[in-house]
C-alpha cells in the first residue's frame, strides 16, 4: 500500500509538471497573408504606383522623357502604338497611373491612361515591343423607383433622395411642355422609374433609361410614359405621354430657361426699375447667370436680330402666322436672320444689355401681332397617338403605373 501511494504521488507530481510546462510554452502566432490587390491588371504589391491627372502642356512623350526615356526610344514607342492609340487624346484633367519598377525606380514598366470613367488604355513597356489594350469596364444596369416630395428646388430633391444632376436634367426634359418648374411648389410629390448605369458595378455612370413617372403639380398628377409609335424604327427618339394616350410635348416650352425665377411678371402697369417711371411691361423677366443658354420655345424661322437701347441684344421668332416669341437683353446673340430653328434651340445668352438692372431674359410673347401674356396662354399640343397603337401602349403603360401608384401610397400614405 504504501508502494502504491508512493506511485501515485509520482504520477500525480509528472502530470502537474507536464501541464505547467504546456502552459508556459509560446502560442503560435498565425501570421494573415496581405491581401493581393490588382488595378488595371497588375499586382501593385509587385510595383511603384504613381497617380496622377493630365496637366495642361503635358504629353505622352513629354511624360516618357520624364520617366527616363530618351528621344529615340519613345520615337520607337509612339511609332508601335500610334496604329492603336490616339496620342492626341490626351486630355488635361484625365487620369493616368505610372508602374514603375520597385528595385529600379526610374523604370517604367506601364502607364495607363484613363480617357473617360468606362475605359482605360494599358501600354505595356515590359517587353522590348511596346503593346497597348484598350479595356471596357462593365456596366450594370440597375432599376429602382424614387418618389420624393419636392424641398426646394427639384434638383435638391433628388440629390437628397441619392440621385445625380441627371435626373433632375431628364426629368425637366420630359415635362418642359406641361410643367413651369420655376412654380413648384414644397409639397408638390413625385415619383420616378429609372434604369441606371454603374461601372464595374460600384461607380455611378449616369441615366441609363426611364420607364415611367408621374409628377403632382397644381394638385394634378401628370403621368409620363415614354413610348415609340413604330416599334419597328431603328430610332432612339421616344415621345412621352400620360396614362390615357394623350402627347405631353407642346409645340411651346414653358420657359426659354432651364433653371431659373420669375421676378417680373406680365403687367399692364409696373414700376420700371431703371426708367424710375410706371409703365406696362408686355413680357416676362426671368432671372439667371449672365451666360445662361437662352432656348427658343417652339420651332420657326429667325425673323429679326439686333440691338436697342431699351431691349439690348434681341432676338425675334416667327412661329406660325399665329404666333412669334421675342427674347431680349441677350449678352450674346448665336442665330442669324433667316435662320430656321427648332424648339430648345440655343439662340443666345443671358446679359443685362438694354434697360437692364441684371442679368435675366425678358421673354415676348404674340399672337396674331398683339403681345400676350405668355403664362396664360392654352398652347397647340403637337401630333397624337395614332389610334392603332393606343392598345399596346395601354399594354405597356398599365403595370408600370400600377408600380408607380403602390410606391406612392406606401411613400405618401394616400390613396391613388
Amino acid at each position: 500500500m504504501r508502494y502504491l501511494v508512493a506511485i501515485l504521488t509520482f504520477l500525480t507530481l509528472i502530470a502537474c509538471n507536464n501541464k505547467e510546462q504546456q502552459q508556459e510554452e509560446p502560442k503560435k502566432t498565425v501570421v494573415k497573408k496581405a491581401p493581393i490587390v490588382k488595378e488595371f491588371g497588375f499586382i501593385t504589391s509587385d510595383y511603384t504606383v504613381v497617380h496622377d491627372t493630365i496637366a495642361s502642356g503635358d504629353t505622352f512623350g513629354g511624360i516618357l522623357g520624364k520617366e527616363g526615356f530618351d528621344a529615340s526610344a519613345i520615337h520607337n514607342i509612339t511609332e508601335h502604338i500610334k496604329d492603336t492609340f490616339d496620342l492626341r487624346d490626351i486630355r488635361v484633367g484625365r487620369p493616368f497611373t505610372l508602374f514603375k519598377d520597385k528595385k529600379a525606380p526610374n523604370a517604367l514598366k506601364a502607364f495607363v491612361y484613363q480617357p473617360d470613367n468606362l475605359s482605360y488604355y494599358v501600354i505595356d513597356l515590359r517587353d522590348s515591343i511596346p503593346r497597348v489594350n484598350k479595356t471596357v469596364k462593365p456596366i450594370t444596369i440597375k432599376r429602382r423607383i424614387i418618389a420624393g416630395a419636392i424641398e426646394g428646388s427639384l434638383a435638391e430633391t433628388l440629390n437628397k433622395a441619392g440621385a445625380g444632376p441627371a435626373l433632375a436634367h431628364e426629368l425637366s426634359e420630359m415635362y418642359a411642355w406641361s410643367i413651369d418648374f420655376f412654380k413648384i411648389q414644397k409639397g408638390d410629390k413625385f415619383a420616378v422609374t429609372v434604369n441606371e448605369r454603374y461601372i464595374s458595378d460600384s461607380i455611378y455612370g449616369g441615366i441609363e433609361s426611364i420607364e415611367a413617372s408621374y409628377f403632382e403639380y397644381k394638385g394634378k398628377k401628370i403621368y409620363a410614359f415614354p413610348f415609340k409609335q413604330d416599334s419597328t424604327s431603328r430610332s432612339k427618339t421616344r415621345e412621352y405621354y400620360d396614362e390615357e394616350g394623350k402627347v405631353l410635348k407642346n409645340m411651346f416650352l414653358k420657359a426659354p430657361l432651364k433653371f431659373s425665377h420669375i421676378t417680373s411678371r406680365f403687367s399692364g402697369r409696373r414700376f420700371h426699375p431703371v426708367q424710375m417711371q410706371w409703365k406696362a411691361h408686355n413680357g416676362t423677366d426671368y432671372a439667371a447667370p449672365s451666360g445662361t443658354p437662352i432656348m427658343t420655345t417652339a420651332s420657326g424661322v429667325v425673323e429679326r436680330t439686333g440691338y436697342t437701347s431699351g431691349n439690348g441684344n434681341f432676338v425675334k421668332v416667327k412661329h406660325s402666322g399665329m404666333y412669334a416669341t421675342q427674347y431680349l437683353h441677350m449678352s450674346k446673340i448665336l442665330v442669324r436672320q433667316g435662320q430656321r430653328v427648332t424648339q430648345g434651340d440655343v439662340i443666345g445668352r443671358v446679359g443685362s444689355t438694354g434697360l437692364a438692372t441684371g442679368p435675366h431674359v425678358c421673354y415676348r410673347f404674340w399672337k396674331n401681332g398683339v403681345q400676350v401674356d405668355a403664362l396664360r396662354q392654352k398652347l397647340p399640343n403637337s401630333e397624337p397617338m395614332s389610334p392603332k397603337h393606343k392598345p399596346r401602349f395601354i399594354a405597356y403603360m398599365t403595370p408600370l403605373k400600377k408600380e408607380l401608384d403602390s410606391i406612392s401610397e406606401i411613400k405618401f400614405n394616400q390613396k391613388n
